[in-house]
């Protein structure tokens, strides 16, 4: 049984089989998958989600801030010590030297100038201080509202930055589809020149059998048809690369896909329109509001700071001992105005308005600049057009003109130079097409980049 399974296992081993790999791909299975799998729009997408915790952290500092310290210390300084047992609430006369006030050293004259040891001289004393410290902003002039406000137009900007890598990995992949069947067209065409070659080929050599054609004829057909399989091979290894770009770009093995109508590349569509799904324009609107944003928040620093705090603490010389009895609490409010910083505030502030009229320019300069590159485009599309249609008429009767002359070759009416030249002529006619038509493609595609990609 095992070795009956492996004979038919053994030819996809064999073969190499690649289970994972896409076959006959139509352009929109590949633009979903392109949407889950491609590394490149991930990416974006974690930039995105980074962009959206700014928002969150923004916010926050709305809510203050509540610290928990825990702090332990021994010390013998008399700072310290004394310090230590004010907090805890233990402190007594005799810290302050009391003792040798009461008692003091014999022959001493001046009472005020003893030195007490118990005050200078402490011994070692452990503090335990367990404090929980809030504090809040009340008012700053507006500072945080716009920080926050800016940091929701930066997600809406990382958003549409995300949009933009995500269209044009879509641009890019719908460009390949459209090369690859601008590719097996050409190559069908030369197969066509190829199949015409070979009977050419037949055909001397049927006519040098019966003496009616020499050795030479047969030489320049060879000639002829090596340079039709060089370009035939050249555009062979032009379509593998093409469909090593596209398995890149969908992160999985492509062999083959569904052909894409050329006709459709060329979708006629209003300036306005292509304008309006400019994600460059978007994003600078969005800089633009934020520029505005910018200006508001200059002028907070011309504004009062208000902030409130509380603490809640507790002290001993044992952890968490006597909490209660040895508590204290501490609340109170800041106010903080700046009224002079040698004019620096009042330089941001004009710094930002120039710069915000700045980028409104540079919007309104980069609109009217997409709009003349488009109407630009479009004139070329429709120049190039017209060179196609020209170069497919000119292409079919080149076609009937060779076979004519092969005709007329055949009744020796003719030299084979003769239908070696309308042989040429045709090949001429294919690559002046193939030309035309990826000079015409690229163009569109340029259109569409501009609109990111919407172009439906």
């Amino acid at each position: 049984m095992y070795r009956i399974i492996w004979l038919f296992l053994l030819p996809v081993f064999l073969l190499g089989a690649d289970f994972g790999a896409l076959r006959n791909l139509t352009l929109g299975d590949a633009e979903n998958i392109v949407k889950k799998d491609n590394l490149e729009i991930s990416i974006a997408k974690f930039n995105a989600r980074m962009r959206a915790m700014d928002v969150k952290v923004a916010k926050g500092y709305n809510y203050g801030k509540l610290d928990l310290t825990q702090i332990f210390v021994r010390s013998n300084d008399a700072l310290s010590v004394f310090g230590a047992k004010l907090m805890s609430r233990e402190a007594t006369f005799g810290d302050f030297g009391f003792r040798q006030f009461l008692s003091p050293p014999l022959g001493t004259t001046d009472i005020l100038k003893v030195q007490p040891t118990d005050l200078n001289y402490p011994g070692y004393r452990n503090l335990f201080q367990t404090k929980l410290m809030y504090k809040v902003p009340i008012y700053t002039g507006g500072k945080l509202t716009q920080y926050r406000k800016i940091a929701q137009e930066m997600v809406i900007l990382s958003k549409l930055n995300s949009q933009k890598v995500i269209s044009k990995v879509l641009f890019q992949t719908k460009k390949t589809f459209f090369n690859i069947t601008l590719l097996d067209n050409y190559i069908t065409n030369l197969n066509i020149i190829l199949k015409n070659m070979n009977i050419l080929e037949n055909t001397v050599k049927s006519m040098i059998e019966a003496g009616y054609a020499k050795h030479v004829d047969l030489l320049e057909v060879l000639a002829k048809k090596s340079n039709v399989l060089r370009m035939l091979n050249q555009a062979k290894v032009n379509r593998k690369l093409a469909y090593k770009f596209l398995s890149f770009l969908l992160n999985k093995n492509v062999y083959s896909i569904v052909h894409v109508d050329i006709k459709k590349i060329a979708m006629n569509v209003s300036k306005m329109f292509i304008i309006s799904r400019n994600l460059d324009i978007k994003m600078a609107k969005v800089g633009l509001k934020v520029s505005k944003m910018n200006i508001k928040l200059k002028k907070s620093a011309f504004l009062p700071q208000i902030g409130a705090f509380g603490a809640f603490s507790s002290a001993d010389k044992t952890f968490i001992g006597n909490f209660r009895k040895h508590d204290a609490y501490t609340i109170g409010v800041q106010f903080k105005w700046n009224l002079f910083n040698g004019g620096i505030d009042k330089s941001n502030l004009e710094k930002a308005r120039v710069k915000s009229m700045k980028i409104a320019e540079q919007l309104e300069l980069a609109k009217k600049g997409i709009a003349l590159k488009i109407d630009k485009i479009k004139t070329q599309i429709e120049s190039i057009q017209f060179d196609i249609n020209s170069l497919n008429e000119e292409l079919r009767l080149s076609r009937a003109i060779y076979k004519n002359y092969l005709g007329r070759y055949k009744e020796k009416l003719i030299s084979i130079n003769d239908v070696i030249i309308k042989q040429s002529q045709e090949i001429e006619k294919v690559l002046k097409l193939e030309k035309a038509k990826t000079k015409r493609n690229k163009k569109v595609f340029e259109l569409e980049k501009i609109a990111n990609g919407d172009i439906k």
